[in-house]
C-alpha cells in the first residue's frame, strides 16, 4: 500500500503539516524509575517539542501500551504528534500518529500493510546509502541519520560525525527533497549549532531533555536553537 498514490485523508494531511513545521524530536523511555512520566510530557511539549517517541526496550507490551496511551493523551492536549518505536501492533492499538523503525525491523512495505496509509512513518539511517534509500523511499515521510557522536543510548553503535551530516544535506539539496529529515546522537545544547552548521534543520535529542533538571527549559533552550 503506497501512501503517495492515495488521496491524503484529513488526518494524514494533518499530521505530514504538523511533520514538516517540526524541529526537536524527542526520545524518551517510560520514565518508570523517575515515575514522572505525566508531568514530564506535559513539561516536554510546553517546552517546544514537536514530537515525543516512546522507546523503552525494558517494559512489557502492556506497560508500553499504557505509556503510550497517555503519552497520546498529553500530545493532544498540546496539539502535536507523538510516535511509536519498532512494534506496528502497539502503534496500531494506541493510534500513534508516527511509527519509528530501524534498519533491521519491518520494511517500510509491510509497516504499510499493518498501519495503511495515514501513519507517518521514519526511519533510522547509520550512512549516507542508508539514507539515500530511505529518502527515496515513497513509503517513508521522514529519515533520521546518525548517531553523530557516539552516545551511551545506542552502545556499541560508532558515531557518524559531522562530514556525514554535510554529506546528507548535500545529498537532500541535490535530489531537491523536502522531506524532513533529522540528526540525531549525542546532541544537546551545546553541539546543536554544529550538527546545524552542518546543514541540519531538526534534531532528535533523548538525554538532552530526558536528564535535565528543568525538562520544560532544556525543551526550550534546544527549540530556540532550532529555531
Amino acid at each position: 500500500m503506497n501512501a503517495s498514490s492515495h488521496q491524503p485523508s484529513d488526518l494524514r494531511r494533518t499530521r505530514a503539516e504538523k511533520l514538516a513545521d517540526a524541529r526537536l524530536y524527542l526520545c524518551i523511555d517510560s520514565r518508570s524509575e523517575q515515575g514522572d512520566l505525566e508531568e514530564f510530557l506535559h513539561a516536554a511539549y510546553e517546552g517546544g517539542v514537536d514530537i515525543i517517541q516512546l522507546r523503552d526496550k525494558r517494559i512489557e507490551a502492556r506497560a508500553e501500551i499504557a505509556a503510550l496511551e497517555l503519552l497520546g493523551d498529553v500530545a493532544r492536549q498540546h496539539d502535536k504528534l507523538f510516535a511509536a518505536n519498532d512494534r506496528a501492533d502497539v502503534c496500531l492499538l494506541t493510534g500513534a500518529d508516527v511509527f519509528h523503525v530501524g534498519q533491521k525491523d519491518l520494511t517500510s512495505e509491510q509497516v504499510r500493510r499493518v498501519l495503511g496509509p495515514d501513519v507517518l512513518l521514519g526511519r533510522s539511517n547509520n550512512s549516507l546509502v542508508q539514507f539515500a534509500e530511505s529518502y527515496a523511499d515513497p513509503e517513508l515521510d521522514y529519515a533520521v541519520i546518525g548517531p553523530v557522536w557516539e552516545t551511551p543510548t545506542k552502545p556499541g553503535r560508532p558515531a557518524v560525525g559531522l562530514d556525514t551530516v554535510r554529506a546528507v544535506a548535500e545529498h537532500v539539496a541535490n535530489v531537491g527533497g523536502d522531506k524532513p529529515w533529522w540528526g540525531i546522537g549525542g546532541v544537546n545544547a551545546d553541539t546543536t549549532p554544529e550538527v546545524m552548521a552542518a546543514g541540519a534543520q531538526r534534531i532528535v535529542v533523548v538525554r538532552a531533555i530526558a536528564d535535565a533538571a528543568d525538562p520544560e527549559a532544556a525543551a526550550r533552550e534546544l527549540k530556540n536553537l532550532v529555531g
